[in-house]
């Protein structure tokens, strides 16, 4: 049986995290603005259902990015009134080797993302980073 996952964050500014990780991840933001526009002529939505982006309409409480080549898990963010209050119970770890951890760090941090610390354990070290709504997630 085939099975697909996708992964939902919470945010308060969705669609501008959405931009912030598929930029991160080279993940390609997924836009369909026909559809959203259907759906509000046929009366499935209202316009107040929707917000333009970047000059696309898309729906207001959500975005979403993918993987150009179909290989890791979609990320969608969806609105929630509810800040981040603690820390996260799952984070991601973005891989990209030691030589190139400390470039790919200085690119996010030029993002948005804010260093938190230094991580080191036995022979392996990382970055850990929080993204702009608060999210810790490490480069190692």
């Amino acid at each position: 049986m085939e099975r697909k996952i996708q992964i939902a964050i919470n945010a308060e500014k969705p669609h501008d995290l959405c931009d912030f990780w598929a930029a991160v991840l080279d993940f390609d933001v997924v836009s369909d603005p026909a559809f959203v526009q259907s759906m509000v002529d046929q009366g499935f939505a209202t316009i107040d259902d929707t917000v333009t982006h970047n000059g696309v309409l898309t729906w207001a409480d959500g975005a979403a990015c993918v993987d150009p080549e179909g290989v890791l898990p979609r990320m969608f963010f969806q609105r929630t009134p509810d800040p981040k209050t603690g820390q996260n119970r799952m984070h991601f770890d973005v891989q990209v080797g030691e030589e190139r951890r400390q470039d790919e760090v200085d690119r996010i941090i030029g993002m948005g993302a804010t260093k938190l610390w230094d991580g080191h354990q036995g022979p392996h070290s990382w970055v850990t980073l929080a993204d702009p709504e608060g999210n810790e997630f490490c480069v190692s």
